[in-house]
C-alpha cells in the first residue's frame, strides 16, 4: 500500500545516479523532494534548482526529511548512512551495501538499534522483467542459470571492480530466484576484474554462470534460466520475456531441398512497461511509511557482498598463482 501522506525526502550524493534517485523522487506523487546534499555545492545546487528542491548541509537535510537516498561512493556508504540512521531517517543505501563484511555488520547492527528501515539497492529486483520471471519461477524445475552483464569502458571513473558494480547485479537475482545460497563458488577474473566469470553451484543441483565486463563493446544485460520445462530469455534492458517449449525436430523439403530445422513454442508474455528505479524507490517509501522490511535487507546487501568478495578473491588468487608460474617459468 502506498504511505497516506507525502514523505519528505533527500539524495545525498547527486552524482550520476544519485540525479536519477532526485528525478524519481521529483515525479513520484507520495515523495515531496525537500533538499540534496553533495560535497560538489554546485552539482548539489544545479540538481535541487532542477528538481524543486534545495542544497542542503548533510545535517540540515537529515533534520529535514522522512527517508533518504545515499548515493556515494561505496567506501562512504557506512558513514553516510549511520548518520541517517542516528538522525531515525528510512534509509536507501546504493548497491554494493558497504566495502566489506566486518563495515556491513557494523551497519546491520546499528539499524537494528536504530529501528529505522534500510534498505539495499538492487535495482534489478525492481525490473518488471524480473519481477514477472519470479511469478513464474515456483513452477519452474531450474537447472540453470546464466546471465551477461556487458558493456564498453565507462566515461567516468568507477572504484568498484566489474564483480561489485556489475555482477553484484545478478549474483542478487540468482539468489532471490533460487532462495538459496551457493555452496561451490568457481571464479576468474582478467584485467584487474574488469572482466570476470564465475560458476555457482547449489544444493539443489541447480548452477549459475555469470559474467560481467567493462571491455566489451556492446552493452548486454541477459538473463537465461534453464528449467525441465522450457527456456526463459530476459532481456534486462528491452524489459522482455521469451519462453520456449516444445523444440520438436524435424526434416523439411523445399524445393527438392531436404533442410534440418527446429520448431519450437514462443511465448512472449506482458511485461509492464515501468521504470525499475521508479519501482524501487515508490517500495522504499511504503517501506519508510510502513516500517516493515524492505524487500531487499541490509542482510540480503551482505550475502551477496560476501558471494562477490569470494568471486574476486579467487579470480585474483588465480592470477596470482599463473603469475608466479610464468614468473618460474
Amino acid at each position: 500500500m502506498p504511505p497516506e501522506r507525502q514523505l519528505d525526502v533527500g539524495v545525498v550524493g547527486v552524482g550520476s545516479m544519485g540525479r536519477n534517485h532526485a528525478r524519481v523522487y521529483h515525479g513520484l506523487p507520495d515523495a515531496n523532494l525537500v533538499g540534496v546534499f553533495d560535497v560538489d555545492a554546485d552539482r548539489a545546487t544545479a540538481v535541487a534548482t532542477e528538481y524543486g528542491a534545495s542544497p542542503m548541509g548533510l545535517d540540515d537535510l537529515l533534520a529535514s526529511v522522512d527517508a533518504v537516498s545515499v548515493v556515494v561512493p561505496t567506501a562512504h556508504h557506512y558513514d553516510v548512512a549511520t548518520d541517517c540512521l542516528e538522525a531515525g531517517v528510512a534509509t536507501l543505501v546504493e548497491k554494493p551495501v558497504v566495502e566489506d563484511l566486518e563495515t556491513g555488520r557494523k551497519l546491520r547492527s546499528a539499524a537494528n538499534a536504530a529501528a529505522v528501515p534500510v534498505q539495499i539497492g538492487h535495482i534489478e529486483r525492481f525490473n518488471p522483467a524480473v519481477e514477472t520471471l519470479e511469478s513464474m519461477i515456483a513452477d519452474l524445475s531450474v537447472v540453470g542459470i546464466s546471465a551477461e552483464r556487458l558493456g564498453p569502458p565507462p566515461d567516468r571513473a568507477i572504484d568498484d571492480s566489474a564483480v561489485l558494480d556489475l555482477m553484484i547485479h545478478d549474483i542478487d537475482i540468482v539468489r532471490s530466484l533460487l532462495d538459496a545460497e551457493p555452496t561451490a563458488i568457481q571464479s576468474s577474473g582478467v584485467s584487474d576484474n574488469r572482466h570476470a566469470a564465475a560458476l555457482l553451484e547449489f544444493d539443489s543441483g541447480a548452477m549459475a554462470s555469470l559474467t560481467a565486463s567493462r571491455l566489451t563493446q556492446r552493452k548486454v544485460r541477459t538473463l537465461e534460466v534453464t528449467a525441465e520445462e522450457c527456456l526463459v530469455e530476459v532481456d534486462y534492458i528491452d524489459q522482455s520475456i521469451e519462453i520456449h517449449r516444445r523444440s520438436v525436430p524435424e526434416y523439411v523439403e523445399e524445393n527438392g531441398d531436404v533442410r534440418f530445422r527446429h520448431e519450437s513454442l514462443v511465448e512472449r508474455p506482458r511485461v509492464p512497461n515501468e521504470e525499475p528505479l521508479r519501482n524501487e524507490l515508490a517500495a522504499f517509501l511504503e517501506t519508510a511509511a510502513s516500517g516493515e522490511p524492505p524487500r531487499v535487507t541490509v542482510d540480503d546487501g551482505l550475502a551477496v557482498l560476501e558471494i562477490a568478495k569470494r568471486i574476486e578473491a579467487q579470480g585474483a588468487s588465480d592470477r596470482a598463482a599463473a603469475d608466479v608460474e610464468v614468473a618460474h617459468d
